[in-house]
């Protein structure tokens, strides 16, 4: 195994375990951020936009997330590790398919390994069902804290859900990144200073 996210990055970019390699893709897209955060959300697939960029959550929904991180923990992308379940679009953006999932996981287990955060936030249901291991639907999954590893991951919508769905969902999101901030401030992170 690697020992450092950039040496794990390299070897990923030149992947073709699955058939996203030759589905049209213009690049893989590894994920992004502080390689010692605390913090790491974990989204889906990237998009045509992330595809073109080469990073996770640019566009609409991207933009959605950040204002929200800000708006709820006080910090700036610079300050967490953002990636995704598959690390290539999906043609049209459809859903990953199964093995599609796996071929890519041995990616994002790695990416946990040497990133060891304390709080994981996943992004809509595919990334919550995959790491909790469960047919449960993120209405259901959301709303709480689950142990992993050695932490806790905290399911929440995807924030193109949120665009889509209005209020509700959008103080959902806040309320389970609120809930994050709290677990971290638990775990001592700098990232938000000691709990009070």
């Amino acid at each position: 195994m690697p020992t450092t996210l950039e040496l794990l990055r390299a070897d990923a970019l030149t992947c073709t375990r699955c058939k996203l390699a030759d589905a049209g893709r213009t690049q893989v897209v590894f994920g992004v951020g502080d390689p010692a955060s605390d913090l790491l959300f974990i989204g889906e697939g990237p998009g045509a936009e992330e595809d073109r960029l080469g990073e996770p959550f640019v566009g609409k929904s991207g933009k959605k997330l950040d204002k929200l991180v800000l708006d709820e923990l006080g910090v700036t992308r610079e300050r967490f590790y953002i990636a995704n379940v598959v690390k290539c679009r999906p043609p049209g953006n459809r859903d990953p398919q199964p093995d599609e999932i796996e071929a890519c996981r041995p990616w994002l287990e790695q990416q946990l390994d040497l990133i060891a955060p304390k709080v994981i936030i996943t992004l809509g249901k595919f990334a919550a069902q995959l790491l909790l291991d469960t047919k449960v639907g993120i209405t259901k999954l959301r709303g709480r804290e689950h142990p992993y590893r050695d932490g806790v991951l905290i399911p929440t919508w995807h924030p193109a859900y949120v665009l889509r769905g209005g209020a509700v969902p959008e103080a959902e999101m806040r309320a389970d990144l609120v809930r994050a901030k709290l677990a971290l401030a638990r775990a001592g992170s700098p990232l938000v200073g000691a709990a009070s």
